[in-house]
């Protein structure tokens, strides 16, 4: 008998993924520079406080910049939570979700414009907070369509590498930009165009380099991808909507309770990840004592390891299906953040070798992630569960800040702060251990992405 040749694998790098993941590298603009590493910090600065340090009354005004920002977030994630499936439900009943990327990625861009006006005064501070609050809302919601439109661009037995590709483009993209920022107009950098940091040019100057950065990149997506026609219809009314929600919720329940678990224990875990990169810069700073410019020097590196570390994954994910890959990342981030609270005493050389380890975790765990709910969703609900996965995420935010900050004021030691975070991803861990995933990339994909292609 002739053994009959398997048909050659589909092209990975079609234009349309590559148009797909250009948001994600244009998305680190707002992800990396304004909310991690730049501008939260600089509204988190002395300036802010109007007092200098040794004043009375400084650390109290230092601490409360920081709960500020913190409670400003934290409003935006429950409005992300009451918006997002609600919104994913409409783009599903309609098909159209090229306009509601087009409107959230505008939003970004207009908040990181406005960004350029927060002169370094106290009564500028709660104007930054909301423009910060305000492009978190419109890049969760842009990213709810974004993420959905993942089922439409890969195939499953591609569906870990495409997921994987995008979310490297994002590191990767924050690499360039920090670089670039960091070699002009950051403070205490190279200062090539000289000092800007009177009235913080330097860092409003940033803020507007990222809107055209997010612009630019975030256009192709929306001009490449088209809406699915096979899906489109009337959209109910808004209170029909949150009422048919609330019904496929308990729905879901029934019918699929292994899902409905994934995206609870998720987003323990997701809150857990995000937790390693929102407390990095300030542990790095507080504990292992990095100044500023060091902070964005390891920033870059930080980036280009998870970013290699997601695009080797992607393979594992295929292989392997996206389960094991979360639980190894897991499990490596909880020994390794062990491991740099251990070491809390040893200087910037302990961070450097423990955070870079906690990185290469990091992307793995985040990409498949979504990986395995594209495997698992059906793909007329993608729209809908994707919100729920940014809802769950978002309802879940309070988890590793509550965790950091309960086991700092207990201790009055940051450093302990790190063990609130690696609580957080253990009982991730043990959550997401009794969930069944994909043990292959024909196994639990098939209703997600049946009869998908490559355009």
């Amino acid at each position: 008998m002739t053994a009959v040749a398997a048909p050659p694998p589909a092209r990975l790098l079609t234009r349309r993924v590559l148009a797909w993941t250009a948001w994600d590298w244009g998305s680190a603009s707002f992800n990396a520079v304004i909310t991690t590493f730049v501008f939260t910090v600089y509204l988190t600065s002395d300036a802010f406080t109007g007092l200098t340090e040794g004043e009375p009354g400084f650390q109290a005004a230092k601490a409360a910049l920081s709960s500020g920002l913190g409670w400003g977030i934290a409003v935006a994630g429950v409005l992300v939570a009451l918006l997002a499936p609600v919104l994913g439900k409409r783009a599903d009943a309609t098909g159209h979700r090229r306009v509601p990327m087009a409107i959230a990625t505008a939003v970004v861009v207009a908040a990181m414009f406005a960004m350029f006006a927060v002169t370094p005064v106290p009564s500028a501070f709660w104007f930054g907070v909301a423009l910060v609050g305000l492009g978190t809302i419109a890049y969760e919601i842009g990213a709810v369509n974004y993420n959905s439109m993942l089922l439409s661009i890969s195939t499953p037995r591609s569906i870990g590498r495409v997921s994987a590709f995008g979310w490297a483009s994002g590191y990767v993209g924050g690499i360039v930009l920090l670089i670039v920022l960091y070699a002009t107009l950051i403070p205490k950098g190279p200062e090539l165009l000289g000092d800007l940091t009177a009235d913080g040019l330097g860092i409003r100057i940033c803020a507007l380099v990222c809107a055209v950065w997010f612009l630019v990149f975030g256009l192709p997506v929306i001009l490449a991808i088209p809406d699915d026609p096979g899906r489109g219809g009337a959209a109910a009314g808004i209170l029909a909507t949150y009422r048919q929600l609330f019904h496929d919720i308990a729905e879901l329940g029934r019918q699929d309770g292994n899902l409905l678990r994934f995206l609870l224990a998720s987003a323990v875990f997701r809150d857990g990840l995000t937790g390693v990169f929102t407390f990095g810069a300030v542990i790095a700073s507080t504990v292992f004592g990095f100044t500023f410019g060091e902070v964005l020097i390891f920033a870059v590196a930080a980036n280009l390891v998870a970013g290699v570390s997601t695009l080797i994954s992607g393979r594992f994910d295929d292989r392997f299906g996206p389960k094991p890959v979360i639980l190894t990342s897991l499990i490596g981030l909880v020994i390794t953040g062990t491991g740099v609270f251990l070491f809390r005493d040893g200087g910037t050389a302990a961070f450097w070798v423990g955070g870079l380890l906690l990185c290469l975790f990091v992307g793995p765990a985040q990409t498949s992630s979504r990986s395995l709910l594209g495997r698992l969703s059906p793909p007329e609900r993608a729209g809908e569960l994707f919100g729920l996965y940014a809802t769950t995420g978002r309802a879940a935010s309070f988890i590793a800040p509550a965790a950091f900050a309960i086991f700092t004021t207990v201790t009055h030691d940051q450093g302990f702060g790190i063990l609130g975070i690696v609580l957080v991803l253990a009982i991730g861990l043990v959550l997401i251990l009794p969930i069944r995933g994909a043990t292959s990339p024909a196994e639990g994909a098939g209703s997600a992405l049946e009869g998908a292609d490559h355009p």
